[in-house]
């Protein structure tokens, strides 16, 4: 038999499980004498037993009706309602909660619904109104809207300030700025641009750094800002991928990797030899060199932090999820970034500031120096992810050395590079100290820039001397053109083959693309080369162009006469199932 809790009991006890407690984004508490009134509800005297109220009223309140532990819960549903309905004319999300200390019922916006037969903390009531899954089209539209607003009613015409501005104004929404419609330019500016100092001043002390997204952004400059609609709209757009920001769905891709890559397909190459990674690819990268929740991973050219975050997703799944201790360890001390260009490295955190992670360990480096060098030493480095700038004036495989030298030994390093590069450039040094391992080639459209790649994985510390290296080819990655969209996985094709590639990567075996290639010989994956073949009709133009030669004739000169003489000097008539095309001359070719 279970033992007796007065209503006082019951409310004191479900504050504590709640945390429900006062502070700077909200007034929270649990008591019998304060009333709606008091709370900010002008003129309503009902007290409520329990309350969470954001000072951002865009985020989800919570009201707690509490009861005896005897009492049937569901003779009191029409008074939890009523609050909360009072507090739905301020906010439009609330979860109403009904506690007798034993049993619960949970509300979402009055509607009863499913959840955990347990009291648990507010964080996860709040979370009921997070989107459980992602809506990638949606991205994909709101992205181009942005974009298109930023750059023809803004005037913004340099694309990564487009991309920082945007990124900029989702870390403020992140971290509780009050954007909305109707309010003037000034005030938008001046607000994200203030919780953007604010959400940064623990990390500055450890990293001054990133200062720099704060001088980038405001060195962001408009044409024009007095389009109320514009910025209407771009609120309303931002507030919905932040809306799916706030999802705990961790499965599938990465919002702002969808983001980032939509943005990025407007501008494939910047001019600092910048080409992203596109989404899926990251993916694949982390699986074939097994990084999990317990490694320290580096990006040592690290754009958006594209591969930075693909880590992070998958290593707070594995370790259960996004409000877990080891997730907020994952993000403040397991991920490490270095970026050169200072528009990119602004980027690159503001992408991790989305993501909450609070210490950003990024730095605003050349990757090719010893002070990188230096850096990535102290970071005792467990995986490595890369796409460095493939150009040699920007130190391809300078950075890729640096990197290989400075990880302990025995890392798993997984770089994207040209098919050729290792044999174009000299890789000599690299093999002298360094393993590569396996070489697989990406699908020959997966940049749009048109270069061929594969991604080559070494081991750090162990010399080449000779041994022979896996290769396989993914040919084709099941993405199609979409028109004006770029490549999309449209048929949801990508993940059976990503499977399938890990399983023939790991086993090194399975597949009929496996080659085993000797260094030196090659240092990239060999493509069959196609067999000669002749076809009559090439006999038929070797002929004719050889009794052309002998009788003089201009082949070019006779061919562009022919071709005149067919499309603007003849007649086309239907003659059953074929045309009739006459020549003047009375000259007849059916087709």
């Amino acid at each position: 038999m279970r033992e007796f809790l007065t209503e006082d009991v019951v409310r004191e006890k479900a504050g504590k499980i709640l945390g429900f407690e006062n502070s700077d984004v909200a007034k929270s508490g649990v008591g019998q004498l304060t009333s709606f009134n008091q709370l900010g509800f002008e003129g309503i005297k009902d007290r409520p037993d329990g309350w969470y109220l954001p000072n951002n009223t865009q985020d989800p309140a919570i009201i707690l009706e509490t009861k005896n532990s005897d009492q049937v819960l569901e003779n009191y549903v029409d008074e939890l309602n009523k609050n909360c309905e009072i507090v739905l004319s301020k906010y439009n999300k609330v979860i109403g909660i009904l506690y007798n200390g034993y049993e619960i019922m949970v509300y979402k916006n009055n509607e009863q619904i499913d959840t955990h037969d347990k009291l648990e903390n507010k964080k996860y009531y709040l979370s009921l109104f997070n989107i459980n899954k992602i809506d990638k089209q949606r991205i994909y539209n709101l992205t181009k809207k942005i974009n298109d607003c930023l750059h023809t009613e803004f005037g913004i015409k340099n694309l990564y300030h487009r991309m920082i501005f945007t990124a900029c104004a989702l870390v403020a929404k992140r971290y509780g700025a009050s954007l909305f419609k109707g309010m003037n330019y000034q005030t938008f500016h001046t607000s994200i641009h203030s919780t953007l100092a604010k959400s940064l001043e623990d990390s500055r002390r450890q990293n001054q750094k990133l200062d720099i997204l704060l001088e980038v952004y405001s060195e962001i400059k408009m044409n024009s800002s007095d389009n109320q609609t514009a910025i209407d709209n771009f609120i309303e757009w931002v507030s919905e991928i932040s809306e799916c920001l706030n999802s705990d769905y961790w499965n599938g891709e990465d919002v702002m990797g969808i983001f980032f890559n939509e943005f990025n397909r407007y501008k494939g190459k910047s001019d600092s030899g910048q080409i992203f990674t596109p989404e899926h690819i990251t993916s694949f990268m982390y699986r074939i060199i097994d990084v999990h929740q317990n490694d320290r991973v580096l990006d040592a050219a690290c754009g958006s932090g594209g591969f930075l975050v693909k880590s992070m997703s998958k290593m707070i799944k594995e370790a259960g999820g996004v409000q877990t201790e080891k997730a907020k360890k994952i993000k403040t001390a397991q991920l490490f970034g270095i970026e050169f260009d200072r528009e990119i490295y602004a980027l690159a955190c503001a992408n991790m500031l989305i993501h909450k992670d609070g210490k950003t360990n990024l730095e605003q480096l050349d990757s090719r120096t010893l002070k990188a060098g230096e850096w990535i030493r102290s970071k005792n480095i467990t995986k490595v992810l890369m796409n460095p700038p493939f150009e040699r004036k920007y130190g391809c495989l300078k950075i890729v050395e640096n990197v290989l030298d400075n990880v302990p030994a025995h890392t798993q390093c997984a770089f994207i590079l040209p098919d050729k590069k290792l044999e174009k450039d000299n890789s000599a040094s690299i093999l002298k100290h360094h393993q590569l391992q396996k070489i697989i080639k990406l699908p020959e459209k997966v940049f749009s820039e048109g270069v061929t790649t594969s991604v080559f994985v070494f081991e750090s510390g162990i010399p080449q001397n000779g041994k022979e290296i896996f290769a396989c080819y993914i040919e084709d990655d099941g993405l199609e053109t979409v028109k004006n969209q770029g490549r999309h996985d449209i048929k949801d094709r990508w993940q059976e083959i990503e499977d399938r590639f890990v399983d023939i990567v790991h086993k090194q075996n399975g597949d009929s693309t496996i080659q085993w290639i000797k260094p030196n010989e090659h240092l990239s994956y060999q493509m069959p080369e196609k067999q000669f073949e002749i076809y009559e009709e090439d006999f038929v133009k070797t002929m004719m162009d050889y009794l052309m030669y002998e009788d003089g004739i201009d082949v070019k000169e006779f061919s562009d006469n022919l071709i005149e003489k067919v499309m603007y000097a003849s007649s086309v008539a239907e003659k059953g199932e074929e045309y009739v095309i006459t020549l003047k001359g009375d000259i007849e070719d059916e087709k």
